[in-house]
């Protein structure tokens, strides 16, 4: 209700204060003569602000018609017919035209959006002076000698006034949020039947302009113009509006172009309404023109409105032009934004109506448009060829899954415990999967295999070749017990047919319970760590070579007495480096392992360790460690 309210006292307050300011401060007078810019805010109290700002307005100017002698009766009739005018603007503006593609508030956007509102204005400004002069006519007979002069001062008033106050309202729209929006109505009416009165209703004011223009019709003839232009008036404006008034929510270029144009126009229309009302210009005028004084404001309206349409119509042309062959094909090209998804292909196929019209122009839109059209195909095979890569990577990331659980079967899934010992491991690729394995498990009641394994390289290949050599070895000790043989049966069949010279460093260890006795071989691998004296150092051993790379090379064996723990690793454990490019390296895990040794964790803090060494960066080898602790 207030926000109605609002709407009401606006218009009235406009209306008021120009209407009187006007009339006692001016050179306003009855009867439109001299200049009457009141005219204006009828126009934009309907157009802006609704039917509620149409009856702010009328109110208004009831009371200043009042005011400024004239009769109740022609106010009421002129009142109710201003009312009219006022909300066939606001009913206009929302009709769909067949030359806009979209229907908004009030808003000079564009050259189609400056034509409907210019035609409106002039529709409007012809029945709003045709039936006041009319109703002069009647109701104030003194003025039949000037009837004529009359309609063409209320059309000239309305006609500038509306102009320069609608410009103005909408610019100041932009800042503050005022217009009337209305609701699609769902009331059913005859669509047909209200085309047929807008047309009569056109159709009646030019062939009765043109009947006073020849004729001089008599009282009976004007209340029948009278009631005609009033009836079909009032019966248009009672349409419903059943459109979807949309919001543009986005600086579009036309409207930019636009806005400069209007504060020009606005310019041009001013200084004519600044000279017209030059006192000095008007006596002098008078001096020099056969008309009366009081004629030479509409006298210099005229030529202002003559030079104002020498620059208006050129411009709206020009304008017109750059909108349909510059700026509508780049906003229809602005169209892709719709048509473009995330991580799919542009829907090509939507896109053709967009640039089909202007693929075959020769000049920069042609090769726009053409340049578009290549880049979506160039765009939609590359996403083809993502698409294909992004399948065969989940391919690929599956089968690594698979791989991965494979590698991993192949692992102990339980420490070996005993009451003479505790064997135990972990290992942890670098990716899915690696190249370090480990094993132990029981040969028989006596001995039992300690095997750890690094494969060259990272990822699959690695993980192929620490499998195979996991298989071979499980085989070979099923029928060979000594470490080295073992060693040189496994190196010679992986020496063939290794066309990339692939290898694998390995430490091999065979444990005897009964005799205490730790028979092993290595193969280029790290040296072990064990414990004397409750201390970690390192085991000194052959280093032998790295397997698949010489065949027929003879490893040695070598036995010691079992500590009371030895541990076996791959260099994926000591090699990991931190942001200064510092190595964790050999003495770092001795130094951890002697501070650690009695703990039953002591691979998870190991693990911990390094993380923290290395602030958590990103795993750079494949991981494996294998701990076996006698019990004394």
């Amino acid at each position: 209700m207030r926000k109605n309210l609002k709407k009401i006292l606006v218009p009235f307050i406009l209306m008021v204060s120009i209407n009187l300011v006007t009339y006692y401060f001016a050179i306003g007078k009855n009867f439109a003569e001299g200049y009457s810019p009141h005219l204006g805010i009828i126009f934009i109290s309907g157009l802006l602000f609704g039917p509620y700002g149409a009856l702010g307005s009328v109110l208004g100017n009831a009371l200043c018609d009042l005011i400024r002698g004239y009769g109740i009766t022609i106010t009421i009739i002129s009142e109710l017919m201003s009312f009219a005018i006022s909300v066939l603007a606001y009913k206009l503006w929302y009709e769909k035209f067949r030359i806009r593609k979209i229907i908004t508030k009030p808003n000079l956007n564009d050259t189609t959006q400056m034509i409907i509102f210019m035609g409106i204005i002039l529709v409007c400004g012809a029945i709003f002076s045709l039936i006041a002069k009319k109703l002069f006519f009647f109701y104030r007979p003194e003025t039949r000698p000037i009837s004529l002069l009359i309609g063409i001062r209320y059309f000239m008033n309305f006609v500038n006034s509306a102009f320069i106050f609608g410009i103005i309202g909408m610019l100041f729209s932009k800042h503050i949020d005022f217009i009337d929006v209305p609701k699609k109505s769902n009331r059913k009416f005859n669509a047909k039947l209200y085309k047929i009165i807008g047309i009569l209703l056109v159709a009646s004011t030019l062939i009765i302009t043109i009947t006073d223009y020849y004729f001089n019709p008599n009282n009976l003839i004007i209340i029948v113009e009278i009631i005609i232009l009033m009836g079909l008036l009032l019966f248009y404006i009672t349409k419903p509006i059943t459109v979807e008034v949309q919001e543009v929510h986005y600086n579009r270029i036309p409207e930019r172009i636009m806005k400069i144009f209007l504060i020009t126009t606005l310019f041009i229309l001013i200084v004519g309404y600044a000279i017209a009302s030059d006192q000095v210009l008007a006596y002098v005028l008078n001096l020099y023109l056969p008309i009366d004084i009081d004629e030479v404001i509409i006298f210099v309206f005229l030529i202002m409105d003559i030079i104002f349409i020498i620059f208006f119509i050129p411009s709206i042309l020009i304008l017109r032009y750059i909108e349909n062959y510059v700026i509508n094909p780049i906003i229809s090209f602005s169209e892709i934004e719709k048509f473009i998804k995330k991580g799919d292909r542009i829907e090509s196929d939507g896109l053709v109506n967009v640039y089909s019209k202007y693929i075959d122009e020769t000049d920069e839109i042609g090769m726009m448009a053409r340049s578009y059209t290549s880049l979506i195909n160039y765009t939609n095979e590359y996403i083809e060829n993502i698409h294909q890569i992004e399948g065969e990577k989940q391919r690929i990331k599956a089968e690594l899954n698979i791989a991965e659980k494979i590698q991993k079967s192949n692992l102990p899934t339980e420490s070996i415990e005993n009451e003479k010992y505790h064997i135990f491991g972990y290992s942890q690729p670098a990716k899915e999967v690696g190249g370090d394995f480990y094993d132990y498990y029981e040969l028989d009641e006596d001995n039992v295999a300690i095997v750890i394994g690094d494969a060259s390289g990272k990822g699959i290949p690695a993980a192929i070749l620490s499998t195979i050599t996991h298989s071979i070895i499980k085989q070979l000790l099923k029928t060979e017990r000594d470490p080295s043989k073992v060693l040189y049966m496994l190196n010679n069949q992986l020496c063939e047919n290794n066309s990339e010279s692939m290898f694998i460093t390995l430490w091999l260890g065979i444990y005897n319970n009964k005799t205490n006795i730790l028979t092993f071989s290595n193969a280029g691998h790290n040296f072990p760590l064990l414990m004397e004296d409750e201390k970690f150092n390192v085991l000194e051993v052959n280093k032998g070579i790295v397997l698949g790379i010489m065949e027929d090379f003879e490893f040695v064996k070598e036995t010691i007495d079992m500590p009371k723990k030895i541990i076996v690793y791959t260099d994926g454990i000591t090699d990991e480096k931190n942001s200064n490019g510092e190595f964790y390296g050999e003495d770092k895990l001795i130094n951890f392992l002697n501070k650690h040794k009695s703990e039953n964790n002591i691979i998870t803090e190991l693990l911990k360790d390094i993380g923290e060494f290395t602030s958590h960066e990103e795993q750079f080898d494949d991981m494996t460690i294998v701990i076996f602790d006698k019990h004394d």
